[in-house]
């Protein structure tokens, strides 16, 4: 089956947010470069993942159900966490 005959996963607001935070775990080097299948670290790109999941949240307060909300936080939190574990290293 080619790429373009895959389904590709529903488009919602938990799909989108757990896409960002994955993009930010290949920067990490926490997860595989899908293209290069290497684990190699881009704190910038990393911090700039962050910073964009940091103005959804803000820009979300409120406007989110509680299962999306707190997907939000979780995973900006334990981005945010690893990312300092990165950068102190």
């Amino acid at each position: 089956m080619s790429d373009s005959q895959r389904a590709l996963p529903a488009v919602d607001f938990s799909s989108f947010i757990v896409s960002l935070a994955s993009s930010g775990l290949v920067a990490l080097g926490e997860q595989p470069d899908p293209s290069a299948k290497i684990h190699r670290a881009n704190l910038a790109m990393a911090r700039h993942t962050i910073d964009v999941l940091g103005v959804i949240e803000e820009k979300t307060k409120g406007n989110l159900n509680k299962d999306e909300a707190h997907l939000l936080e979780t995973l900006t939190y334990e981005l945010r966490m690893k990312y300092l574990e990165h950068a102190k290293a």
